[in-house]
């Protein structure tokens, strides 16, 4: 069963962090294609820059999900302060 995790940044210095981690993050996703379905930045509230992702893993566990999200660099690097992190059924889309 795919797992969303929304995560949304802590407000400080996120952007910074963002810009620091950018290319360790983006590689690390690479890495990992095989079981990411969705994967992006997104401006929330108002925002004019990023200030939250969005992940939807393939994976078949809560804690497989977790796992994935607390390897990325960007959440090594403290930039989310708040993740949401739940089962998701896919029902309809243009990707199904």
């Amino acid at each position: 069963m795919p797992y969303v995790a929304i995560c949304h940044d802590q407000n400080e210095n996120a952007l910074a962090l963002r810009q620091s981690e950018l290319q360790a993050h983006l590689d690390y996703v690479a890495g990992i294609a095989d079981q990411v379905l969705v994967a992006g930045p997104m401006s929330i509230e108002g925002s004019s820059s990023f200030n939250a992702s969005l992940f939807i893993y393939a994976v078949d566990t809560e804690q497989e999900a977790r796992e994935l999200l607390e390897h990325d660099p960007y959440f090594r690097a403290g930039i989310y302060a708040e993740v949401t992190l739940a089962p998701f059924t896919p029902a309809r889309g243009t990707w199904l």
